[in-house]
């Protein structure tokens, strides 16, 4: 099966940066911080600004309690950064796509001063775009993230392909009306039916591309 599109839109941590053991590691330090059932913000926070997820396991407290808390959680994230590392086909993926001079944007629901180190730790190329918490009003599973994405790149969501790993990240990337490629989802994640495409490894793709810029993505044979 072929797809075909003109740029790509990559969620960060878990799909590009292996990033899994650092961030759950801070928000169960945040659960027990606040007496939080840990298995439950494990759960909750995957693919969704740091924000919401505060938010949500707060809700009665003030600004100034959740700017604290916000705080916290990404100083116990950033303080890891250095253990964050490329997941397999990162490289050679974003290489290719260089190389072919076709555009690509990181949408994280990271901040900036999270999603830069685990980048520079992971030792990725620079994108021609980058969507972060800092951007926008509605994280993922919104369409806001990835409607963005497509619009830095000059493209229309369904001229962009998405890559995610988490359920909110795929919810936002279908309801933005893009292509979106599955990396390594668990069994149960919704509405996989909608999928472009699902695999369990960056190295699985080929891209090419057509004189007139339009990209094609094939699973590699075998």
């Amino acid at each position: 099966m072929a797809l075909t599109a003109k740029g790509f839109l990559f969620d960060l941590d878990g799909t590009l940066a292996d990033s899994l053991h650092v961030v759950e590691r801070a928000w169960l330090a945040f659960a027990r911080r606040i007496g939080a059932d840990e298995d439950e913000v494990k759960h909750f926070i995957h693919g969704k600004p740091a924000v919401e997820s505060i938010h949500h396991f707060l809700p009665d407290a003030d600004e100034n309690e959740i700017a604290a808390q916000l705080a916290w959680v990404t100083e116990q994230e950033i303080r890891e950064s250095d253990q964050v590392t490329d997941l397999p086909g990162a490289q050679a993926l974003l290489a290719r796509l260089t190389s072919l001079d076709i555009p690509w944007a990181i949408v994280t629901s990271g901040s900036v001063a999270i999603a830069r180190p685990r980048h520079s730790a992971a030792n990725l190329p620079e994108p021609d775009a980058w969507v972060t918490a800092d951007n926008i009003t509605r994280g993922k599973p919104d369409p806001q993230p990835y409607l963005l994405g497509a619009e830095k790149l000059g493209l229309a969501p369904r001229d962009c392909f998405v890559f995610e790993d988490a359920t909110a990240g795929l919810l936002s990337g279908l309801d933005a009306g893009c292509q979106v490629i599955a990396v390594h989802v668990p069994a149960g994640t919704p509405r996989t039916d909608e999928l472009a495409m699902r695999v369990d490894s960056l190295t699985e793709l080929e891209v090419e591309k057509a004189a007139d810029g339009t990209v094609t993505l094939t699973r590699r044979p075998g």
